[in-house]
C-alpha cells in the first residue's frame, strides 16, 4: 500500500550556525535518505512568503510503511530534527465513493 507524507517544516537556528558546505553536505544526506528507502518527492514548496509559521512544505511517497519508518530512522540518525522543525501527516490515497 503507498503511504503518502505531507510534510511542512523551517529551518531552526542550529540550522543557520552550520556552515554552507556543512548544510550542503547534510543536505545531500537528506536527499539521499529517500533514495535509500525507494522513495521519491512529488513536489518540494516555499511558501514562507505565504505562511509565517512554515518555511516550506512538500509531499513524499512510500511503498509502503516499513519505508517511510525506515527513512524516519536515518533522519533521526543524522539528528534532522534539530536542524529542521517539522510537522508530519501520513496517510493513503482516498477512493470518492461510487454514486
Amino acid at each position: 500500500m503507498v503511504i503518502y507524507k505531507l510534510w511542512r517544516g523551517r529551518f531552526t537556528e542550529a540550522w543557520y550556525r552550520l556552515p554552507q558546505d556543512e548544510q550542503q553536505q547534510l543536505m545531500g544526506k537528506v536527499v539521499g535518505a529517500l533514495e535509500q528507502v525507494g522513495a521519491k518527492e512529488l513536489v518540494a514548496c516555499e511558501s514562507a512568503w505565504s505562511n509565517e509559521r512554515w518555511q516550506a512544505f512538500g509531499v513524499e511517497e512510500f511503498q509502503d510503511v516499513e519505508a517511510e519508518q525506515r527513512h524516519q530512522q536515518i533522519l533521526l540518525d543524522l539528528a534532522w530534527a534539530r536542524y529542521f522543525d517539522s510537522e508530519t501527516t501520513l496517510g493513503t490515497e482516498m477512493t470518492p465513493p461510487v454514486t
